[in-house]
């Protein structure tokens, strides 16, 4: 296998985790990255301790205290020659990401298009960071309320997404003003050490502190390190709802602001009168893609009775044709799980299947053999259940998808809704009303509802986030750019009296 795309993004054997500001503080352990496409490892990444910890949130604070006062188009700049190096690597960092991480390289140059997307997207932010005027209830007086930068950003990114998601968080706050900290997922460290590289070169060509954008790397006792620092206002944290919640209540004991992005168990709604093509590529692309290993992947499909048989038949059809393997080989659909732990995880989950009550029509196991040597690859499976089974509940982070019936519309919905997640939901209809009842207050419960397209991937001019154990924060489009800024109200009194509001008295 040609792994010449490692060298390119200047990556060792032995590579610096901690950025900025550290340099004459040696790290002292390592975290090894072993692919799971293969098994080999690819290098180690140097696990930041609390002392460099400290020091690069000092140089990060300082350099905050220069990069807020630059002209929000300037910092755009920035961020636009960003991209533009993206563009350049996109072929290499892309299949890092697909051997790092085990996801498709389809998905893997996908990703990096992503994180291109967001720094265009975040180029135009940078000249729209509006305010309101507002009329006030005394003459010659003026109010209106503009946003100013928070301070230094905590980001802790996930696994399946080891480069995309930061992006999200990174280029929408450095426009704001933000500096950022990024703490990826030890599962997928490279990755970052390669982002992390392209920005040192932006930075350094036009003078600029590294400490605008910095990297720590090892498990969850660095993540600690942000969670519990009042020097860092915001943590935005991608991952498993007991991540989450742990991560709520440890910034919110300090009164730090959170953006969550948690679990999601993502439901396809089938209606009688669905496109069954439009259907079938919706839900065989969210269930398998990335291994069923995305927080949008869907998990059920609800189907109406009168179109189950033939919705079940098609699957299994479908599934039949899946191609298994090296995910660097673009004739395979499905790539291996993140390591052997989510392996034990898929096992668990079919097991409960059984256990529960469930019929697996499309078998699942563990490929062996040539190809195979790694024992992260597994096979996609269909599982038929009730929507009261446990399982249906949980969240796993795998190729599994189960397939429920439904008699009306108004039980589909509650089928759908009946879960703790809400992140992602989708209808297939050719009725006007059904999409529409949808999508109203009696409809989906999910942060993203779409019609006719399937629960997986998002745009990223839109609000990206769920409801419920799914977190309720909001990145990447629309407005969320305001998480990484503090609203401030001004009143300007131009008058050469002071009137007081509600036309109180204080005469002196």
């Amino acid at each position: 296998m040609d792994l010449s795309f490692i060298e390119k993004l200047g990556l060792k054997e032995k590579n610096a985790g901690t950025s900025t500001g550290v340099k004459d503080l040696p790290s002292e352990t390592y975290i090894d990255s072993y692919s799971p496409v293969d098994g080999k490892k690819i290098g180690s990444v140097s696990i930041t301790n609390a002392k460099q910890y400290d020091e690069l949130v000092k140089t990060a604070q300082k350099a905050f205290l220069s990069w807020r006062m630059m002209p929000a188009p300037q910092r755009g700049e920035i961020v636009r020659q960003y991209g533009q190096i993206l563009r350049q690597y996109k072929d290499p960092l892309g299949r890092l990401v697909s051997y790092e991480m085990g996801k498709s390289l389809q998905e893997g140059w996908g990703e990096v298009q992503e994180m291109i997307d967001i720094c265009d997207f975040s180029v135009g932010l940078s000249r729209q960071l509006y305010g309101l005027t507002i009329h006030s209830e005394r003459p010659r007086h003026r109010m209106y309320e503009q946003w100013h930068p928070l301070g230094p950003v905590g980001i802790i990114s996930a696994f399946n997404f080891p480069v995309a998601v930061w992006s999200w968080n990174a280029m929408i706050a450095m426009v704001c003003g933000d500096v950022c900290i990024w703490k990826p997922s030890e599962k997928a460290p490279l990755c970052s050490v390669a982002c992390q590289n392209l920005m040192k070169k932006v930075l350094k060509d036009n003078n600029l502190s590294e400490g605008i954008v910095n990297l720590i790397n090892g498990d969850y006792k660095v993540g600690e390190f942000m969670t519990k620092d009042d020097r860092l206002p915001l943590i935005s944290a991608t991952g498993s709802t007991r991540m989450g919640k742990i991560v709520g209540r440890e910034v919110a004991s300090r009164l730090g602001k959170t953006i969550l992005e948690l679990g999601g168990n993502n439901a396809i709604i089938v209606t009688p009168s669905a496109d069954m093509k439009v259907v079938l590529t919706g839900a065989v692309f969210g269930a398998v893609g990335t291994a069923g290993q995305r927080c949008t992947s869907t998990r059920r499909l609800i189907v109406h009775d009168s179109v189950y048989d033939e919705m079940k038949e098609k699957m299994v059809n479908a599934y039949k044709q899946l191609k298994i393997g090296n995910p660097l080989d673009e004739k395979n659909h499905v790539g291996p799980l993140i390591d052997t732990d989510a392996v034990e995880s898929y096992l668990d989950a079919l097991k409960a299947v059984k256990e529960q009550g469930g019929k697996l029509l499309v078998e699942g196991g563990v490929l062996e053999g040539a190809g195979y040597e790694s024992g992260c690859y597994v096979k996609p499976c269909i599982a038929e259940v009730r929507p009261d089974m446990p399982i249906v509940s949980t969240e796993t982070f795998a190729p599994i998808v189960y397939l429920i019936k439904y008699s009306d519309l108004t039980e589909a919905l509650s089928i759908q809704n009946g879960v703790p997640q809400g992140l992602s939901s989708a209808i297939m209809t050719d009725s006007v009303r059904e999409a529409e009842r949808f999508l109203s207050h009696e409809g989906s419960d999910c942060g993203i509802a779409n019609v006719n397209i399937g629960t997986s991937g998002a745009e990223i001019g839109g609000a990206f986030g769920g409801e419920k154990e799914t977190g309720g924060g909001r990145e990447s489009g629309s407005d969320s750019w305001k998480a990484y800024m503090r609203r401030q109200t001004n009143t300007i009194n131009w008058s050469e009296e002071l009137p007081l509001a509600q036309g109180i008295k204080f005469d002196l």
